[in-house]
């Protein structure tokens, strides 16, 4: 029991971790044809970019499938990959961008820190020049100002700035 809890909580950090990995370097890379609709006005209830939570919520289920046909370890992998996918949704769909009715936005703590990073994320509409690619890890805003200032400084005033 404590080993599969502590499968799951591993499963959540990696995943946060992969996520950061996957954002910055797929995503704003060879990946950007999906997610450029994430960077643009939502045409709709869904985006080109959704098809991302698609695939990891296949190979959740896919993991989660083995795990409960002979592979134990899998299936709190795959658990851990799903309740990732909820946090993600709650705190990035939800609260940043507030696709769901519920509608708040955060006024102070670990939530404000969030919406802040991930709002200064999107403050370039292009695939370079971003900053904070972690979904439920948010550095500083402070810091990420002065990361895109600098990147506004390299990029000769940043054409490309909401």
């Amino acid at each position: 029991m404590l080993t599969n809890a502590a499968i799951v909580l591993l499963t959540v950090a990696a995943m946060e971790a992969l996520a950061w990995l996957t954002h910055k370097y797929f995503m704003h890379g060879i990946g950007w044809g999906w997610h450029a609709s994430h960077h643009a006005p939502r045409q709709g209830a869904f985006e080109k970019n959704d098809l991302y939570g698609l695939f990891a919520a296949a190979a959740a289920m896919v993991l989660i499938w083995l795990g409960l046909n002979g592979h134990p370890p899998l299936q709190w992998i795959g658990i851990g990959m799903t309740v990732y996918g909820a946090l993600y949704f709650v705190a990035h769909d939800g609260l940043v961008h507030q696709r769901w009715p519920l509608r708040i936005t955060p006024r102070s703590g670990y939530l404000k820190r969030l919406y802040q990073a991930h709002r200064l994320h999107h403050a370039v509409s292009s695939r370079e020049g971003a900053v904070s690619f972690g979904f439920l890890w948010a550095p500083s805003p402070q810091r990420l100002r002065a990361q895109l200032q600098a990147l506004r400084q390299v990029r000769g005033g940043g054409a490309d700035l909401k």
